[in-house]
Protein backbone atom coordinates (compact mmCIF):
# COMPACT_ATOMS: atom_id res chain seq x y z
CA UNK A 1 0.00 0.00 0.00
CA UNK A 2 2.60 3.03 -1.02
CA UNK A 3 1.22 5.93 -1.96
CA UNK A 4 -0.10 6.87 -5.61
CA UNK A 5 2.45 9.31 -6.20
CA UNK A 6 5.18 10.57 -3.29
CA UNK A 7 6.38 13.81 -2.94
CA UNK A 8 9.67 15.06 -1.73
CA UNK A 9 10.32 16.02 1.79
CA UNK A 10 10.41 19.96 0.80
CA UNK A 11 6.68 19.31 -1.10
CA UNK A 12 5.58 18.02 1.83
CA UNK A 13 6.59 20.60 3.80
CA UNK A 14 5.33 23.20 2.15
CA UNK A 15 2.09 21.63 1.52
CA UNK A 16 1.75 21.02 5.47
CA UNK A 17 2.97 24.61 6.08
CA UNK A 18 -0.19 25.57 4.15
CA UNK A 19 -2.39 23.17 5.66
CA UNK A 20 -1.78 24.44 9.21
CA UNK A 21 -2.67 28.26 7.89
CA UNK A 22 -5.91 27.20 6.36
CA UNK A 23 -6.85 25.07 9.12
CA UNK A 24 -10.07 26.74 10.90
CA UNK A 25 -12.97 25.03 11.51
CA UNK A 26 -12.36 22.28 13.94
CA UNK A 27 -11.28 19.13 13.17
CA UNK A 28 -14.24 18.21 10.68
CA UNK A 29 -13.22 20.73 8.45
CA UNK A 30 -9.73 20.58 8.90
CA UNK A 31 -9.76 16.46 8.00
CA UNK A 32 -11.74 17.57 4.96
CA UNK A 33 -8.77 20.41 3.78
CA UNK A 34 -6.31 17.71 4.16
CA UNK A 35 -8.67 15.03 2.29
CA UNK A 36 -8.92 17.64 -0.91
CA UNK A 37 -5.04 18.71 -0.37
CA UNK A 38 -3.68 15.15 -0.29
CA UNK A 39 -6.01 12.58 -1.44
CA UNK A 40 -7.97 14.71 -4.42
CA UNK A 41 -5.56 17.61 -5.36
CA UNK A 42 -1.66 15.48 -5.16
CA UNK A 43 -2.45 11.87 -5.03
CA UNK A 44 0.30 10.96 -2.36
CA UNK A 45 -2.13 9.24 0.01
CA UNK A 46 -5.13 6.81 -1.65
CA UNK A 47 -8.71 6.83 -0.20
CA UNK A 48 -8.96 3.74 1.51
CA UNK A 49 -5.59 4.31 3.23
CA UNK A 50 -6.76 7.99 4.09
CA UNK A 51 -9.62 6.41 5.84
CA UNK A 52 -8.06 3.67 7.45
CA UNK A 53 -5.68 6.12 8.94
CA UNK A 54 -8.71 8.00 10.26
CA UNK A 55 -10.30 5.67 11.96
CA UNK A 56 -7.38 5.07 14.02
CA UNK A 57 -7.29 8.44 14.91
CA UNK A 58 -10.43 8.47 16.33
CA UNK A 59 -9.28 5.67 18.74
CA UNK A 60 -6.70 7.37 20.17
CA UNK A 61 -6.53 10.43 22.89
CA UNK A 62 -5.88 13.60 21.62
CA UNK A 63 -7.18 15.98 18.34
CA UNK A 64 -7.62 13.05 15.63
CA UNK A 65 -6.56 16.06 12.85
CA UNK A 66 -2.94 16.53 14.00
CA UNK A 67 -2.53 12.66 14.56
CA UNK A 68 -3.72 12.26 10.67
CA UNK A 69 -1.57 14.82 9.46
CA UNK A 70 1.38 13.23 11.16
CA UNK A 71 0.46 9.85 10.26
CA UNK A 72 0.21 11.18 6.76
CA UNK A 73 3.46 12.64 6.90
CA UNK A 74 5.00 9.60 8.67
CA UNK A 75 3.52 6.77 5.69
CA UNK A 76 5.50 9.19 2.87
CA UNK A 77 8.78 10.15 4.83
CA UNK A 78 8.94 8.18 7.79
CA UNK A 79 9.54 9.40 11.19
CA UNK A 80 11.33 12.77 9.71
CA UNK A 81 7.84 13.74 7.44
CA UNK A 82 5.30 12.70 10.26
CA UNK A 83 7.28 15.12 12.85
CA UNK A 84 7.48 17.58 10.20
CA UNK A 85 3.81 17.23 9.18
CA UNK A 86 2.68 16.83 12.62
CA UNK A 87 4.09 20.33 13.87
CA UNK A 88 3.67 22.60 10.39
CA UNK A 89 0.25 21.41 11.42
CA UNK A 90 0.53 22.83 14.62
CA UNK A 91 2.90 25.86 14.53
CA UNK A 92 0.62 28.51 13.14
CA UNK A 93 -1.86 28.17 15.69
CA UNK A 94 0.27 27.38 18.42
CA UNK A 95 2.07 31.15 17.31
CA UNK A 96 -1.32 32.88 17.17
CA UNK A 97 -2.69 31.71 20.45
CA UNK A 98 0.56 32.68 21.95
CA UNK A 99 -0.05 36.24 21.10
CA UNK A 100 -3.57 36.31 21.55
CA UNK A 101 -2.98 34.76 25.31
CA UNK A 102 -0.37 37.61 25.80
CA UNK A 103 -3.00 40.40 24.60
CA UNK A 104 -5.56 38.52 26.67
CA UNK A 105 -3.34 38.98 29.89
CA UNK A 106 -2.68 42.05 30.01
CA UNK A 107 -5.92 43.16 28.60
CA UNK A 108 -8.79 41.19 30.36
CA UNK A 109 -9.65 44.07 33.08
CA UNK A 110 -10.15 46.82 30.55
CA UNK A 111 -14.01 47.45 29.55
CA UNK A 112 -13.67 47.36 26.04
CA UNK A 113 -12.02 43.95 26.24
CA UNK A 114 -14.50 42.57 28.90
CA UNK A 115 -17.39 44.03 26.31
CA UNK A 116 -15.53 42.32 23.36
CA UNK A 117 -15.63 38.83 25.05
CA UNK A 118 -19.19 39.23 25.82
CA UNK A 119 -20.34 38.50 23.03
CA UNK A 120 -17.35 35.78 22.18
CA UNK A 121 -18.94 33.78 25.25
CA UNK A 122 -22.14 33.92 23.20
CA UNK A 123 -21.09 32.64 20.23
CA UNK A 124 -18.88 29.48 21.71
CA UNK A 125 -22.29 28.48 23.25
CA UNK A 126 -23.60 28.35 20.23
CA UNK A 127 -20.86 26.62 18.64
CA UNK A 128 -20.84 23.90 21.54
CA UNK A 129 -24.65 23.41 20.96
CA UNK A 130 -23.95 22.43 17.14
CA UNK A 131 -21.10 19.91 18.07
CA UNK A 132 -23.02 18.48 20.41
CA UNK A 133 -25.81 17.95 17.32
CA UNK A 134 -23.35 17.15 14.58
CA UNK A 135 -21.85 14.57 17.05
CA UNK A 136 -24.93 13.32 18.57
CA UNK A 137 -26.61 12.76 15.26
CA UNK A 138 -23.58 10.49 13.89
CA UNK A 139 -22.74 8.51 17.18
CA UNK A 140 -25.95 7.39 18.37
CA UNK A 141 -27.19 4.95 15.79
CA UNK A 142 -28.73 2.44 18.72
CA UNK A 143 -30.73 2.56 21.54
CA UNK A 144 -27.50 1.51 23.66
CA UNK A 145 -25.41 4.29 22.67
CA UNK A 146 -28.11 7.09 23.81
CA UNK A 147 -28.40 5.43 26.92
CA UNK A 148 -24.26 5.59 27.26
CA UNK A 149 -24.73 9.22 26.29
CA UNK A 150 -27.06 9.82 28.84
CA UNK A 151 -25.45 7.86 31.87
CA UNK A 152 -22.53 9.79 31.09
CA UNK A 153 -24.22 13.11 31.34
CA UNK A 154 -25.75 12.07 34.41
CA UNK A 155 -22.44 10.70 35.66
CA UNK A 156 -20.65 14.15 35.16
CA UNK A 157 -22.76 16.65 35.58
CA UNK A 158 -25.12 15.67 38.35
CA UNK A 159 -22.73 12.59 40.44
CA UNK A 160 -18.98 14.49 39.96
CA UNK A 161 -17.55 11.57 38.86
CA UNK A 162 -13.87 11.93 37.16
CA UNK A 163 -14.08 12.16 33.29
CA UNK A 164 -11.17 9.82 32.83
CA UNK A 165 -13.16 7.07 34.69
CA UNK A 166 -16.74 8.05 32.01
CA UNK A 167 -14.15 7.67 29.20
CA UNK A 168 -12.12 4.48 30.24
CA UNK A 169 -15.32 3.02 31.31
CA UNK A 170 -17.36 3.43 28.46
CA UNK A 171 -14.13 1.99 26.33
CA UNK A 172 -13.93 -1.23 28.34
CA UNK A 173 -17.91 -1.88 28.56
CA UNK A 174 -18.12 -1.10 24.44
CA UNK A 175 -15.60 -3.99 24.19
CA UNK A 176 -17.27 -6.22 26.20
CA UNK A 177 -20.51 -5.35 23.85
CA UNK A 178 -18.91 -6.02 20.63
CA UNK A 179 -18.13 -9.57 21.97
CA UNK A 180 -21.18 -10.21 23.20
CA UNK A 181 -23.80 -8.20 21.34
CA UNK A 182 -22.02 -6.33 18.67
CA UNK A 183 -25.50 -5.30 17.38
CA UNK A 184 -26.04 -2.85 20.74
CA UNK A 185 -23.62 -0.54 18.85
CA UNK A 186 -24.69 -1.57 15.48
CA UNK A 187 -21.12 -3.22 14.48
CA UNK A 188 -22.04 -5.24 11.13
CA UNK A 189 -19.22 -7.33 10.84
CA UNK A 190 -18.31 -9.38 14.59
CA UNK A 191 -15.37 -11.20 13.31
CA UNK A 192 -11.80 -9.93 13.54
CA UNK A 193 -9.95 -9.22 10.18
CA UNK A 194 -6.37 -9.88 10.82
CA UNK A 195 -3.91 -9.47 8.29
CA UNK A 196 -0.80 -11.83 7.31
CA UNK A 197 2.95 -10.49 8.36
CA UNK A 198 4.90 -9.99 11.16
CA UNK A 199 4.26 -7.66 14.15
CA UNK A 200 6.07 -4.83 14.10
CA UNK A 201 7.29 -4.96 17.93
CA UNK A 202 10.44 -3.79 17.41
CA UNK A 203 9.41 -0.27 15.92
CA UNK A 204 6.61 0.17 18.47
CA UNK A 205 9.03 -0.37 21.73
CA UNK A 206 11.65 2.21 19.78
CA UNK A 207 8.90 4.44 19.35
CA UNK A 208 7.18 4.23 22.70
CA UNK A 209 10.74 4.69 24.21
CA UNK A 210 11.85 7.40 22.19
CA UNK A 211 8.48 9.83 22.32
CA UNK A 212 8.29 8.99 26.15
CA UNK A 213 11.54 10.39 27.22
CA UNK A 214 10.54 13.55 24.64
CA UNK A 215 7.31 13.90 27.01
CA UNK A 216 8.82 13.59 30.08
CA UNK A 217 12.02 15.80 29.20
CA UNK A 218 10.99 19.12 30.32
CA UNK A 219 9.30 17.81 33.40
CA UNK A 220 12.63 16.79 34.15
CA UNK A 221 14.12 20.45 33.30
CA UNK A 222 11.34 21.95 35.77
CA UNK A 223 11.96 19.52 38.62
CA UNK A 224 15.50 20.10 39.02
CA UNK A 225 15.40 23.91 39.46
CA UNK A 226 11.97 24.49 40.53
CA UNK A 227 10.95 21.79 42.29
CA UNK A 228 7.71 19.81 41.94
CA UNK A 229 5.65 22.30 44.18
CA UNK A 230 5.98 24.51 41.38
CA UNK A 231 2.92 26.25 38.92
CA UNK A 232 5.18 24.72 36.16
CA UNK A 233 4.84 21.23 37.46
CA UNK A 234 1.72 21.68 37.84
CA UNK A 235 1.02 22.47 34.50
CA UNK A 236 3.13 20.03 33.16
CA UNK A 237 1.65 17.23 35.20
CA UNK A 238 -1.76 17.92 34.80
CA UNK A 239 -1.67 18.78 30.92
CA UNK A 240 0.18 15.06 30.74
CA UNK A 241 -2.51 13.46 32.24
CA UNK A 242 -5.53 15.06 30.01
CA UNK A 243 -3.04 14.00 26.77
CA UNK A 244 -3.93 10.35 27.75
CA UNK A 245 -7.79 10.80 27.85
CA UNK A 246 -8.86 13.29 25.50
CA UNK A 247 -10.74 11.46 23.62
CA UNK A 248 -13.36 13.26 21.50
CA UNK A 249 -11.35 16.38 21.07
CA UNK A 250 -11.37 19.99 22.71
CA UNK A 251 -15.12 20.02 23.64
CA UNK A 252 -15.33 16.51 25.61
CA UNK A 253 -12.66 17.48 27.63
CA UNK A 254 -13.16 21.51 28.23
CA UNK A 255 -15.28 20.97 31.43
CA UNK A 256 -13.17 18.86 33.17
CA UNK A 257 -10.42 20.82 32.10
CA UNK A 258 -12.15 23.91 33.14
CA UNK A 259 -13.78 22.47 36.51
CA UNK A 260 -10.27 21.76 37.15
CA UNK A 261 -7.87 24.63 36.11
CA UNK A 262 -10.69 27.11 38.14
CA UNK A 263 -11.80 24.94 41.17
CA UNK A 264 -8.53 23.03 41.85
CA UNK A 265 -6.34 25.62 40.89
CA UNK A 266 -7.63 28.68 40.96
CA UNK A 267 -5.78 29.20 37.58
CA UNK A 268 -8.93 31.12 36.03
CA UNK A 269 -12.35 32.28 36.15
CA UNK A 270 -15.01 30.44 35.32
CA UNK A 271 -15.92 32.53 32.43
CA UNK A 272 -12.41 32.72 31.07
CA UNK A 273 -12.65 29.24 29.67
CA UNK A 274 -15.08 30.25 27.07
CA UNK A 275 -12.67 33.07 26.16
CA UNK A 276 -10.31 30.64 25.68
CA UNK A 277 -12.37 28.70 23.57
CA UNK A 278 -13.14 31.17 21.64
CA UNK A 279 -9.78 32.82 20.83
CA UNK A 280 -9.08 28.82 19.61
CA UNK A 281 -12.27 29.22 17.40
CA UNK A 282 -10.37 31.77 15.62
CA UNK A 283 -6.92 30.56 15.09
CA UNK A 284 -6.03 27.50 12.77
CA UNK A 285 -5.06 24.19 13.94
CA UNK A 286 -6.59 21.70 16.92
CA UNK A 287 -8.76 23.28 19.45
CA UNK A 288 -7.17 21.89 21.71
CA UNK A 289 -5.21 24.37 21.91
CA UNK A 290 -7.10 25.90 24.25
CA UNK A 291 -4.62 24.16 26.38
CA UNK A 292 -1.88 26.54 25.85
CA UNK A 293 -4.12 29.41 26.74
CA UNK A 294 -4.56 27.90 30.23
CA UNK A 295 -0.95 27.28 30.74
CA UNK A 296 -0.27 30.67 29.82
CA UNK A 297 -2.46 32.40 32.66
CA UNK A 298 -1.63 30.10 35.21
CA UNK A 299 2.09 30.69 35.11
CA UNK A 300 1.59 34.40 34.26
CA UNK A 301 -0.20 34.52 37.38
CA UNK A 302 2.16 32.94 39.66
CA UNK A 303 5.05 34.00 37.74
CA UNK A 304 8.19 33.55 40.54
CA UNK A 305 11.03 33.57 40.10
CA UNK A 306 10.24 34.90 36.73
CA UNK A 307 8.44 37.77 35.01
CA UNK A 308 5.27 37.34 34.47
CA UNK A 309 5.51 37.33 30.78
CA UNK A 310 8.35 34.69 30.38
CA UNK A 311 6.60 32.87 33.31
CA UNK A 312 3.57 32.71 31.11
CA UNK A 313 5.58 31.90 27.91
CA UNK A 314 7.58 28.71 29.57
CA UNK A 315 3.81 27.86 30.68
CA UNK A 316 2.30 27.84 27.57
CA UNK A 317 5.48 26.31 25.61
CA UNK A 318 5.01 23.89 28.39
CA UNK A 319 1.69 22.80 28.15
CA UNK A 320 1.82 22.86 24.09
CA UNK A 321 4.87 20.40 24.61
CA UNK A 322 2.92 17.74 26.87
CA UNK A 323 0.14 18.50 25.16
CA UNK A 324 1.07 17.34 21.57
CA UNK A 325 4.23 14.94 22.38
CA UNK A 326 1.91 11.78 23.27
CA UNK A 327 0.13 12.67 19.62
CA UNK A 328 3.15 12.17 17.91
CA UNK A 329 4.18 8.44 20.39
CA UNK A 330 0.53 7.20 19.62
CA UNK A 331 1.03 7.65 15.91
CA UNK A 332 4.75 6.56 15.93
CA UNK A 333 3.98 3.30 18.23
CA UNK A 334 1.02 2.36 16.36
CA UNK A 335 0.70 3.64 12.67
CA UNK A 336 2.34 0.59 11.60
CA UNK A 337 -0.38 -1.64 13.27
CA UNK A 338 -3.07 -0.23 11.36
CA UNK A 339 -4.24 -2.65 9.19
CA UNK A 340 -4.40 -4.88 12.11
CA UNK A 341 -6.28 -2.36 14.38
CA UNK A 342 -9.03 -1.30 11.01
CA UNK A 343 -10.29 -4.80 11.59
CA UNK A 344 -10.64 -5.76 15.20
CA UNK A 345 -14.14 -5.61 16.12
CA UNK A 346 -13.78 -4.89 20.01
CA UNK A 347 -11.42 -2.10 19.47
CA UNK A 348 -14.33 -0.59 16.91
CA UNK A 349 -16.83 -1.28 19.88
CA UNK A 350 -14.56 0.54 22.33
CA UNK A 351 -14.31 3.42 20.30
CA UNK A 352 -17.96 3.21 19.40
CA UNK A 353 -18.81 3.46 23.06
CA UNK A 354 -15.96 6.06 24.12
CA UNK A 355 -17.71 8.21 20.83
CA UNK A 356 -21.63 7.86 22.21
CA UNK A 357 -20.27 8.59 26.24
CA UNK A 358 -18.67 11.28 24.36
CA UNK A 359 -21.95 12.67 23.69
CA UNK A 360 -23.00 13.01 27.25
CA UNK A 361 -19.84 14.31 27.97
CA UNK A 362 -20.30 17.16 25.38
CA UNK A 363 -23.88 17.70 26.48
CA UNK A 364 -22.67 18.15 30.31
CA UNK A 365 -20.03 20.60 28.89
CA UNK A 366 -23.20 22.40 27.31
CA UNK A 367 -25.15 22.67 30.08
CA UNK A 368 -21.99 24.16 32.23
CA UNK A 369 -21.56 26.73 29.74
CA UNK A 370 -24.72 28.01 29.50
CA UNK A 371 -24.96 28.35 33.07
CA UNK A 372 -21.61 30.18 32.99
CA UNK A 373 -22.46 32.64 30.44
CA UNK A 374 -25.68 33.53 30.91
CA UNK A 375 -25.25 33.90 35.23
CA UNK A 376 -22.26 35.85 36.75
CA UNK A 377 -22.73 33.64 39.49
CA UNK A 378 -22.97 29.65 39.72
CA UNK A 379 -22.55 28.30 42.92
CA UNK A 380 -22.68 24.42 44.03
CA UNK A 381 -24.67 22.22 46.49
CA UNK A 382 -24.29 18.57 47.84
CA UNK A 383 -27.71 16.82 48.48
CA UNK A 384 -26.44 13.38 49.12
CA UNK A 385 -24.47 11.78 46.08
CA UNK A 386 -25.67 14.86 43.86
CA UNK A 387 -23.54 17.86 42.93
CA UNK A 388 -26.11 20.37 41.88
CA UNK A 389 -25.62 23.97 40.44
CA UNK A 390 -27.21 27.12 42.20
CA UNK A 391 -27.24 30.26 39.76
CA UNK A 392 -27.57 33.44 41.34
CA UNK A 393 -31.09 34.74 39.30
CA UNK A 394 -29.80 38.49 40.24
CA UNK A 395 -26.57 37.83 38.46
CA UNK A 396 -28.43 36.46 35.51
CA UNK A 397 -27.08 39.18 32.12
CA UNK A 398 -29.74 39.43 29.70
CA UNK A 399 -27.34 40.96 27.23
CA UNK A 400 -25.41 37.37 27.06
CA UNK A 401 -28.74 35.46 26.73
CA UNK A 402 -29.76 37.74 24.06
CA UNK A 403 -26.49 37.58 22.01
CA UNK A 404 -26.93 34.01 22.65
CA UNK A 405 -30.32 33.52 21.00
CA UNK A 406 -28.89 35.82 18.48
CA UNK A 407 -26.23 33.53 17.43
CA UNK A 408 -28.05 30.87 17.43
CA UNK A 409 -30.30 32.23 15.16
CA UNK A 410 -27.21 33.09 12.70
CA UNK A 411 -25.79 29.02 13.49
CA UNK A 412 -28.63 26.98 13.00
CA UNK A 413 -30.79 29.13 10.89
CA UNK A 414 -28.90 31.23 8.39
CA UNK A 415 -26.19 28.34 8.38
CA UNK A 416 -23.24 30.60 9.04
CA UNK A 417 -19.93 30.00 9.16
CA UNK A 418 -17.70 29.84 12.79
CA UNK A 419 -15.76 33.01 11.56
CA UNK A 420 -18.66 35.01 10.67
CA UNK A 421 -20.73 33.98 13.94
CA UNK A 422 -17.27 35.39 16.06
CA UNK A 423 -17.36 38.89 13.90
CA UNK A 424 -21.03 39.61 14.48
CA UNK A 425 -21.03 38.19 18.11
CA UNK A 426 -17.92 40.53 19.01
CA UNK A 427 -18.88 43.00 17.30
CA UNK A 428 -22.80 43.08 19.59
CA UNK A 429 -20.90 42.27 22.76
CA UNK A 430 -18.81 45.53 22.24
CA UNK A 431 -21.95 47.33 21.69
CA UNK A 432 -24.43 45.78 24.80
CA UNK A 433 -21.29 46.00 26.76
CA UNK A 434 -20.04 49.38 26.24
CA UNK A 435 -23.77 50.45 26.59
CA UNK A 436 -25.35 49.07 29.57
Amino acid sequence: MDPVRGPSFADLSRTFWRVGLLSFGGPAGQIALMHRELVEERGWVREEDFLHALNLCNLLPGPEAQQLAAWIGWRLHGWRGGLAAGLLFVIPGALVMLVLSMLYAVAANLDWFAALFLGVKAAVLAIVVQALIRIGARALNSAFSRILAGLAFVALFFLDLPFPLIVLGAGVLGMAVAALRPDWIALKNSVDVVPAGPKPWQNTVRAVVIWSGIWAAPMVLVAAPLGTGHVLWDIGAFFSQLAVVTFGGAYAVLAYMAQEAVQSFGWLQPGEMADGLGLAETTPGPLIMVTQFVGYLAAYRAPEPFSPMVAGMLGAGLTTWVTFAPCFLWIFALAPWIDRLAGAVRLKGGLAAVTAAVVGVIANLTAWFALHVVFATVGEERVGPLRLYTPDWASFDWRAALLAAVVCLLVFGAKWSVVRVLGVATVGGLILGLAF
